[in-house]
């Protein structure tokens, strides 16, 4: 049995009036152009064999709340284009992997049709290494979500390059230092409080609470970020840590109450929620700045570093320049 046709009759133009009730044709040439536009659409929902192409109807998960605005179809991904892997360090902290997530989704939103991946060095999923491993045969940037140079910078991403021979790696530069770094502290702390008109105040001062290394450049990078931060702030920026290097927090609040800087603020140098950073917001004297999280400069920043190592130098010497560092 066959289906009844869908297609509707064509519909023959009107028969001229024989009172003059109906206004004719302009032209043969009008009626040509009808005629074509419509066999045009006809001919649209035919396949090449011959048959009839099913017409789509959107599924209800498809359908568009009234006040919901489309989104923009994503540009093609180029298969030359290499894929950009963000590497988290992870935490227990369920709260951090969903702020890493947010802040993807992000850089998503900046470049459509960039393949933008997660891998974690421990405590959370995907690891690194699986990630790599799903990566076969591609080309992708290992963009650290870390702060400055430090071991998981200088040996374990080169070490996970090394261990997938199967991709073809470049490992970008940490987020740290960077202009954009100090935009995205500065809108934390407004958000916890700072006042502009604070700016020269000789009360007010920030602890830049990060989360240490014994490596003496992590250090420097984090002293470096400070003196930035206190260009744009116009007061005293203490760099403290919440493990590994002194001074602890609460001995920078102490040591600047001393020299009569009672008006502090707690600015988090972490990229996510956890327990550093929860330790540091507890040393506040008043409320602490969120961690950098999803702030918009962050995900600037990631494709920053992203496209810098494209541009910089071969994936191989990419490697060996970080693992030399």
């Amino acid at each position: 049995m066959t289906e009844p046709s869908t297609q509707q009759p064509r519909q023959s133009p009107p028969p001229p009036a024989e009172s003059g009730g109906t206004v004719p044709l302009d032209s043969t040439a009008q009626l040509l152009t009808r005629i074509t536009a419509q066999l045009g659409t006809q001919l649209s929902l035919v396949s090449r064999n011959g048959t009839r192409r099913p017409m789509h109807r959107p599924r209800p998960s498809e359908a568009l709340r009234p006040s919901a605005a489309p989104r923009p179809p994503a540009a093609p991904r180029s298969p030359d284009t290499p894929t950009l892997l963000v590497v988290a360090h992870g935490s227990r902290d369920p709260q951090a992997l969903r702020t890493v997530l947010a802040l993807l989704d992000r850089v998503r939103d900046l470049r459509p049709g960039l393949d933008v991946r997660l891998g974690h060095i421990e405590l959370n999923r995907p690891l690194l290494p699986d990630t790599l491993d799903g990566l076969r045969g591609a080309d992708a940037v290992l963009v650290p979500l870390l702060l400055g140079r430090g071991h998981h910078v200088k040996h374990d991403l080169p070490a996970a390059a090394t261990a997938a021979p199967a991709v073809r790696t470049r490992v970008a530069a940490p987020l740290g230092p960077h202009p954009l770094l100090v935009e995205a502290l500065y809108g934390r702390l407004v958000e916890a409080g700072w006042d502009p008109a604070d700016q020269g105040s000789r009360s007010a001062a920030v602890v830049l609470a990060a989360a240490g290394s014994r490596d003496p450049d992590s250090a420097q990078d984090t002293r470096r970020t400070a003196r930035m931060l206190a260009e744009r702030l116009g007061v005293p920026v203490v760099p403290a840590y919440a493990s590994a290097a002194t001074p602890a927090v609460p001995a920078a609040l102490r040591a600047l109450a001393a020299r009569g800087r009672h008006r502090t603020f707690v600015a988090s140098y972490f990229t996510a929620p956890g327990r550093f950073a929860s330790a540091a917001a507890g040393a506040a004297p008043s409320t602490a700045a969120l961690p950098l999280g999803a702030h918009p400069a962050m995900a600037r920043l990631l494709l920053h570093r992203y496209d810098q190592a494209l541009s910089a130098t071969a994936p191989s010497e990419m490697v060996s320049l970080l693992a030399s560092a």
